[in-house]
């Protein structure tokens, strides 16, 4: 894909998922790639693809929540590569549990990793997309950053929060004319490991939730990372990803905050249930 030779690309949650098929189509468009994630044998997996195709690449595991060790790890980048151009904050986890039987902590994890992950990483390069005089920041939402769901709240709540983050980051830019675009992704089911790998609260069947994802994921993580980073190309402010993302928002902006009744129907059939 034009646009993207020679490029610094960064690339958090890369060891697998949109992260991995991002990383790999950085590096298929001539940029040079720097790739981060927990899961270290992952990580070597997407290293290895990259590697394939002659492309320039460094890994390392990063743990998005820690703060001080990213900031260091942007500083790190910047002095490899000598610029950074975009940052992918991709990592994220997800959690499934009603309020009424979730723990404090199970959401603090999430909107640490969801929310907070998004925030470090922004942070920690804006001053070197600043410095490179063509910056992008490019943050991963997800539809439940446009619509909420009964068991996603603490998932609704960090996705929300990522999606004002990211668009009054944007503002910000334009107005301080920083040389920085940003983009806000929102990403409907698309075919990842994060269903199959997210932590549940008691009373809830992991097995079949991760059937019920699989049945509504019908966007591949290759597809997903191509129309971000046809967005990105075009610096356009925010992008859905999936037909089923877009059908989703025009539900959204059609009803408006009675979408929620609208969506219970269909949830009935879509969500998993509780035991008693």
């Amino acid at each position: 894909m034009e646009g993207f030779n020679g490029k610094v690309a960064v690339v958090t949650g890369a060891g697998s998922g949109i992260g991995r098929a991002l990383a790999v189509e950085l590096a298929r468009s001539g940029a040079k790639v720097a790739i981060s994630d927990v899961d270290t044998e992952g990580l070597a997996e997407t290293e290895r693809q990259i590697k394939a195709l002659g492309a320039e690449v460094r890994a390392d595991r990063i743990n998005v929540v820690e703060r001080e060790a990213f900031l260091l790890y942007a500083d790190s980048i910047k002095e490899h590569f000598g610029k950074v151009n975009q940052i992918y904050n991709n990592a994220g986890i997800d959690f499934h549990g009603d309020v009424e039987v979730s723990q404090f902590k199970d959401i603090e994890r999430i909107v640490d990793v969801d929310f907070w992950g998004v925030v470090n990483g922004t942070k920690a390069f804006l001053p070197h997309l600043i410095a490179s005089g063509d910056g992008h920041v490019i943050n991963v939402s997800s539809i439940f950053g446009i619509m909420a769901a009964p068991g996603q709240s603490a998932y609704n709540a960090a996705k929300f929060a990522v999606r004002g983050f990211t668009e009054a980051l944007r503002q910000e830019m334009i107005v301080g004319k920083k040389p920085v675009a940003v983009t806000c992704v929102h990403p409907g089911g698309v075919k990842t490991n994060v269903a199959r790998n997210a932590t549940m609260a008691e009373g809830y069947d992991h097995a079949e939730f991760a059937k019920l994802f699989d049945r509504v994921a019908r966007t591949s993580p290759q597809a997903a990372a191509r129309i971000i980073m046809t967005a990105v190309r075009k610096k356009k402010p925010r992008v859905l990803v999936g037909p089923d993302a877009k059908v989703i928002d025009f539900l959204v902006r059609l009803t408006g905050a009675r979408y929620q009744d609208v969506f219970l129907v269909a949830e009935r059939f879509l969500l998993p249930k509780r035991s008693n």
